[in-house]
């Protein structure tokens, strides 16, 4: 019992540590060169 609860704590820990490593990876990389921010385009 002790070892399946287990199981299923680390499952679930590893889980919420890939989706959080995957939020870090894609709020750190640089923006993109076709999204511009809104003040370039009101410069015309």
């Amino acid at each position: 019992m002790l070892a399946r609860r287990f199981t299923i704590v680390c499952l679930l820990m590893s889980l919420f540590g890939m989706l959080f490593a995957i939020l870090v990876a894609e709020t750190g990389h640089p923006a993109r060169t076709w999204e511009r921010p809104a003040t370039s385009f009101s410069a015309r």
